[in-house]
């Protein structure tokens, strides 16, 4: 049985009182050409990635290995082509088999960086890289958060964190112990951001609960005795670990500053959340970066930036904290975007089988409502249990997509629930000017595939202009899927430069207006589940050839950059404007 926990009366009668608007749209829509179809192909095998996560699981069924893995696109070597990054766990140590009375045969099993060739293939330099870190590996998150200009990598895992400082020579040095990020505990997801915008990147960390060893295994079965028939137990026998901000002090060093910035309480109440999902966002639109924090059988957080270096959790206020019934949901994966073209985020969060996802519209300044139940995000989802999930323009028609990467927790589920299986399909639902409805896939189409899915990212590997889907499995491979969507839509893609701001323009918003909408972004670190995306900005602008573009940088500077021919990357320095454009490499899809 799932935790129960109520809101306060007068909050329950005033969100029920409340409806969502009846349009979420914009003022001027776009109509959406009926032949539109979105299609992958999966290219996992051509392109050279062959990776296979490592559980470590042996019987006995140690919470750990359900949760596991994320991933990320990273242009590690600035080539301007995305590489790929896989986190793995590992066979569990020799310590803790012995504690089980266990003695089995270890392989080495560690993370993986692929190099993006630049011709639809990848090759495998996780050694020449210094990545071969054996350690049981949980999510990732990217940024430069040296300013050095090339991107590094913060790798969350069970015991303890590394940050894998970018030499920009190819290689990786890890830092976090003397960069003050190590960390301990099991850490899940985790975001750059810079929420004092002093120009240096922070950095946020989700923990899940207390699992150090095998000592703290809590026996349980869903059939019966747990020693003849043990299953994974549930998070609610274990106690929370509270997360954790940590401040760039400048010259690569960290200060955790969790306490005094409220993120481990509130008004005297603890925040222990079982983070399984972090989202940034600007909820408000006040230009300061909030939180939102997706729990597991918690309720949900969102941290509202004070604009004095200081948080306030006012998730249940908002309405993200629990379901309408006032419950705390199982919740996985997270995103925030402007998926109305309105200009203000809403919030996606993926939950447990028979809970459905949520998309919490932001109806009005500091109040969502979750308006999946009735739409067909809540019905189609509720038999799923939704890990890596976001939104994603897939077929450039200007409106966000949804894609949610699925797959139970428990290898015997259909002995206690028919209709609910171990490997699930993922869903994909197509934006109709803001109404979403499920692409249901065809037979051989990879989204037809069940898979035990975990983290899910997007990027524009073959540089073509749309944006294709990387996605683990949990002790299994990873996929890479290329999208094939018809028709070509237009597009524009912008890999921002800080100066004042950090050097990735993380925070900063991009205004795209065309065909009468205007469409806005923010370049970010982190959301998904355990995962990260690529950093530069897509926006599709249907048959639309050019754009009205606007910057507006972390800090509230804004840069007009006028209009812009479609089908090109351009690199926007701050205070300088457009520095370089790169036409995408159409001739690299497989047909017109």
């Amino acid at each position: 049985m799932k935790k129960l926990a109520f809101l306060p009366l007068l909050f329950i009668l005033f969100a029920a009182g409340c409806q969502p608007s009846q349009k979420v749209v914009s003022a001027t829509p776009v109509r959406v050409e009926p032949t539109a179809t979105i299609a992958f192909t999966d290219v996992t095998a051509q392109a050279g990635i062959r990776f296979m996560h490592v559980h470590g699981g042996f019987g006995p069924k140690w919470l750990p290995e359900t949760m596991g893995s994320g991933c990320a696109f990273i242009d590690y070597d600035n080539d301007g082509w995305q590489d790929i990054f896989l986190v793995n766990s590992s066979e569990w140590p020799e310590e803790f088999l012995k504690m089980a009375g266990v003695r089995r045969q270890r392989q080495k099993v560690t993370s993986r960086l692929y190099r993006n060739k630049g011709d639809g293939t990848f090759e495998d330099v996780t050694e020449r890289a210094g990545l071969a870190v054996e350690t049981y590996g949980m999510g990732c998150c990217v940024a430069d958060y040296d300013n050095d200009g090339d991107d590094d990598i913060y790798l969350t895992a069970l015991g303890r964190n590394y940050l894998f400082r970018n030499e920009g020579n190819g290689t990786f040095k890890d830092v976090a112990e003397s960069a003050g990020v190590k960390d301990k505990g099991w850490s899940t997801s985790c975001a750059f951001l810079d929420y004092d915008r002093d120009g240096k990147l922070d950095l946020f960390v989700g923990h899940y609960v207390v699992w150090n060893s095998p000592k703290d295994h809590i026996p349980f079965s869903l059939i019966g005795d747990p020693a003849k028939h043990p299953s994974y137990n549930r998070p609610q026998a274990y106690k929370g670990e509270p997360c954790q901000l940590f401040h760039n002090e400048g010259n690569g060093k960290f200060r955790n500053v969790s306490a005094q910035a409220n993120i481990l309480e509130f008004k005297g109440q603890p925040l222990q959340g079982k983070t399984l999902g972090v989202a940034i966002c600007d909820y408000d639109n006040d230009g300061w970066q909030d939180i939102v924090v997706a729990n597991d059988t918690e309720r949900n957080y969102l941290f509202h930036n004070r604009h004095d270096g200081t948080f306030e959790e006012v998730g249940i206020e908002a309405g993200v904290a629990y379901n309408e019934q006032g419950i705390a949901r199982g919740a996985m994966g997270i995103d925030a975007v402007d998926y109305a073209n309105e200009g203000k985020e809403s919030i996606l969060i993926g939950n447990f089988t028979n809970e459905m996802i949520a998309l919490y519209y932001n109806e009005k300044p500091g109040f969502f409502i979750d308006i999946a139940p009735t739409t067909e995000l809540g019905p189609v989802s509720r038999l799923f249990l939704a890990f890596g999930c976001f939104f994603c323009d897939f077929d450039n028609d200007g409106w966000q997509d949804i894609f949610v990467a699925n797959g139970h927790v428990e290898d015997d589920i259909q002995a206690v629930e028919k209709e609910v299986t171990y490997a699930q399909r993922p869903l994909l639902f197509h934006s109709h000017q803001g109404e979403f409805r499920e692409v249901k896939p065809k037979p051989g189409d990879p989204l037809a595939r069940p898979i035990v899915a975990r983290g899910a990212a997007y990027g524009d590997y073959d540089n073509d202009g749309d944006l294709d889907v990387l996605v683990t499995t949990n002790n299994g491979p990873a996929y890479l899927l290329r999208n094939d969507s018809r028709p070509r839509h237009n597009a524009l893609r912008l890999r921002l430069i800080g100066t004042r701001s950090n050097r990735n323009g993380i925070g900063a918003r991009v205004f795209v207006k065309a065909n009468g909408i205007t469409q806005m972004r923010a370049v970010r670190s982190g959301s998904s589940y355990l995962s990260q995306s690529e950093l530069p900005l897509t926006f599709g602008l249907g048959k639309a050839e050019e754009a009205e573009v606007e910057v507006q940088w972390l800090g509230g500077a804004r840069e007009k950059l006028g209009k812009q021919k479609a089908n090109q990357t351009l690199t926007v320095q701050e205070g300088k404007g457009v520095v370089a454009a790169r036409p995408f490499t159409r001739e690299m899809s497989r047909s017109p």
